[in-house]
């Protein structure tokens, strides 16, 4: 009989130390500073200011981008190994076959249902407040007028009826040609990848899983070394991509699109009080201890706009602060960092019937299904890296018939928004701990349970 694999001793988490330091800096201060003066330098270099000529205007707008896309190509980098690592020794620190049965369908329930609750909250605030009312028309065609539409459909993957193939689609989740699916960068196939890989672990005797969790740690280790590399830039990156967007688009697109980021930004808060709700109720612990537990990762999650870069400090944050079992929470953060995008999936929502309100397009209920639909799914497959929310949402528009173009409509302002829902993001990984580690609590043996912090470190609800 194999035996089930044991994940070694050097676990993510201790590999914090590096993001912890950024913490002590206050990088989450930094970053809003950078924000502030991103924001002002764009204003200033914007073509309504008259102030730079156009030209030069694009030109520097690029360079002090540059430190900024470097970030963002450093952290696109590492979030495949990354991922790939941490979720086959997450399966791998789950325990037995059997557990890791009740653990993972009960995971990918939980994941699927808070997302769909998201995206209705998204749906419901954009209905609420037609965010889109407020835009005028004529900076709808000076904005939209000159970007091209992107075709998002790909070819191969229709029926003769020039619909998606379910069947189809459902054969090609199964990556065939794993370096191809790497290469790539297909996060959903590169997530069940590693689950099987991480499910074969569990099942060889542990001489034969050591070597290869080993190796699995050692590019863990890698890409954790790369990351607080970039860490470095962070607040410089977010000053030089705000600086150049603004300074592309213009005042005049921030203040009509305000309306839009207050309706995210009033969605994102319903979000996390539904998560606070869930802590309270199925977690039977105090919202308020929760959130004095989690807010430096929030604030470093804020920081990067990648779930994926702070998931060491949202493990340690998970198995020390929160007191979750190692085999929980090495299952779900991994794991959550790639598929648990409730956050994202609430913008995708809101920014596509905001977008359709501005068009003028009616959205009928099968319109409405389609946005919940396409929302959650997108998401699901998503990366945990900055500005796929914008990729994603290009399919979803396409799906309703708003034209793709209407997205140059929210550039402006979509840096602010991916900081905010990757914060939300991050703190639902943490409350997906949180409720799975009640959930399963009579399933798991007793010699998992970790002790019990004294009483003064948590309040639970009686």
């Amino acid at each position: 009989m194999p035996k089930s694999a044991t994940v070694p001793s050097r676990s993510l988490i201790r590999m914090t130390d590096q993001l912890q330091m950024l913490i002590r800096r206050r990088l989450w201060l930094q970053v809003l500073i950078g924000m502030a003066l991103g924001i002002g330098t764009g204003i200033l270099l914007s073509p309504g200011m008259n102030l730079v000529h156009p030209e030069w205007s694009d030109r520097i707008g690029a360079w002090l981008a540059l430190p900024g896309n470097l970030f963002l190509a450093i952290i696109k980098f590492v979030v495949v190994p990354l991922i790939a690592a941490s979720v086959i020794r997450g399966i791998a620190a789950g325990g037995s076959g059997e557990q890791l049965q009740k653990l993972g369908g009960r995971v990918v329930l939980y994941f699927l249902v808070t997302t769909i609750v998201a995206a209705l909250f998204g749906l419901a605030v954009a209905t609420a407040f037609k965010p889109g009312a407020y835009l005028d028309g004529a900076l709808l065609e000076d904005r939209v007028a000159d970007a091209p539409n992107v075709p998002i459909a790909d070819p191969d993957m229709e029926d003769d009826l020039g619909e998606p193939g379910v069947t189809t689609v459902i054969v090609e989740l199964i990556p065939t040609n794993p370096f191809e699916t790497l290469i790539n960068g297909d996060m959903l196939q590169i997530v069940i990848a590693a689950a099987i890989l991480g499910i074969a672990m569990v099942n060889l005797p542990q001489t034969d899983s050591t070597p290869f969790l080993d190796l699995m740690g050692s590019i863990q280790a890698a890409c954790m070394v790369i990351v607080k590399w970039a860490m470095q830039f962070a607040p410089i990156a977010v000053f030089g991509l705000l600086a150049q967007v603004v300074a592309e688009v213009g005042v005049d697109a921030l203040i009509g699109t305000g309306a839009y980021v207050l309706t995210v930004l009033v969605g994102l808060v319903l979000l996390m009080l539904f998560y606070l709700a869930l802590v309270m109720l199925i977690g039977r612990k105090s919202p308020l201890w929760f959130m004095a537990q989690i807010r430096e990762v929030m604030l470093l999650g804020f920081s990067t706009s990648s779930s994926a870069a702070v998931m060491p400090v949202s493990l340690r944050t998970a198995e020390e602060s929160l007191r979750v079992r190692a085999a929980i929470a090495r299952f779900v953060v991994p794991l959550g960092a790639t598929i648990n995008m409730g956050g994202t999936a609430l913008y995708q929502a809101a920014a596509a019937l905001f977008l359709a309100q501005v068009f003028g397009i009616d959205i009928g209920l099968a319109a409405i299904t389609l946005i919940v639909v396409t929302a959650v799914g997108a998401s699901i497959g998503a990366p945990g890296t900055p500005g796929v929310g914008i990729v994603v949402l290009a399919s979803i528009l396409s799906g309703i018939g708003v034209p793709e173009a209407g997205i140059v409509l929210i550039l402006g302002v979509d840096r602010v928004l991916d900081m905010a829902r990757t914060s939300v993001n991050v703190a639902g990984d943490l409350v997906a701990c949180v409720v799975m580690d009640r959930w399963i609590a009579a399933d798991l043996p007793p010699e998992e349970t970790p002790a019990m912090p004294p009483k003064d470190e948590i309040s639970p609800i009686p």
